[in-house]
């Protein structure tokens, strides 16, 4: 009997209904160094998704040659901006860019990405009001669906700043007990096997298969990748007949992640009030 398939598309509707209804006036200030194509796709649905929930939006462009010392400037204009409620910078960044000088200089009260040392240092403290949008998004749609997650072994599979590492730290605060893996674990599929809840978010198509996944976990794939002309996640689709929960990809996470960052820039307004 195959598992459920946890759909963040409805959940994601959910919650930009919730910040619709709070009518706040926010702006979401979104910075883009070049022209990258996945960045703009990224962009779009950030902007539709302020149109819905009814906040302002501008993109600010700057060529893929723009020097350091333009994107400082940009953003200390913005955070000097009273008008603007959030500032986003989206990644990737050109190589020749400092990418720690760019994130530091953020009013962290305007970092709605909680990209800042600053909002990283609280959030892993658990006294964050802004968090991380995709590792929040993860947490939130579990507790959504009604899934306990305190007690349960949680495994992490990728250990990047902006996912692997803030949701392990994540679920640990909900009392979860985690193990975080890598491309240098040895014996993943054993590491899997013991996951009552299992998240994939290392970039690499199809890595978890269904023999690296117990009878009825729960298996979050926040995995984006393309393969034969086709969105695909990191885990083979296959598992769910092994899975209690599962996320799909494309309509799993992604949702959640733009719907948490709609959340963010009204705790971004309530910081700045």
């Amino acid at each position: 009997m195959a598992g459920k398939i946890i759909d963040g598309k409805k959940h994601a509707a959910t919650i930009r209904a919730e910040v619709k209804a709070q009518g706040k006036d926010c702006k979401l200030a979104v910075i883009l160094v070049g022209d990258d194509p996945a960045s703009i796709v990224y962009i779009n649905m950030k902007k539709k998704a302020c149109e819905e929930v009814g906040f302002d939006f501008e993109l600010f462009k700057l060529p893929e040659t723009a020097a350091q010392s333009e994107v400082n400037a940009l953003i200390d204009k913005l955070n000097n901006d009273d008008k603007i409620t959030g500032i986003l910078v989206q990644q990737p960044f050109p190589a020749h860019l400092n990418k720690n000088e760019i994130l530091t200089r953020l009013n962290p009260k305007k970092d709605v990405d909680c990209l800042h040392p600053y909002n990283v240092g609280l959030a892993m403290s658990g006294q964050g009001s802004l968090l991380p949008c995709t590792p929040a998004g993860c947490i939130t749609l579990l507790k959504r669906e009604g899934i306990e997650i305190a007690g349960k072994h949680a495994v992490v599979v990728g250990r990047s700043d902006i996912v692997g590492k803030p949701l392990a730290l994540m679920l640990l605060a909900e009392n979860a007990t985690v193990t975080i893996c890598h491309s240098r674990t040895k014996n993943l599929a054993e590491e899997c096997l013991r996951a009552d809840i299992l998240v994939a978010a290392v970039g690499i198509p199809k890595l978890i298969t269904a023999d690296m996944v117990k009878e009825n976990a729960v298996v979050i794939d926040v995995g984006v990748n393309r393969q034969g002309g086709k969105v695909c996640g990191d885990v083979d689709f296959v598992v769910l007949v092994k899975a209690l929960y599962m996320t799909p990809v494309p309509g799993g996470v992604g949702p959640m992640t733009v719907a948490t960052l709609m959340e963010n820039c009204l705790k971004a307004k309530a910081l700045q009030s």
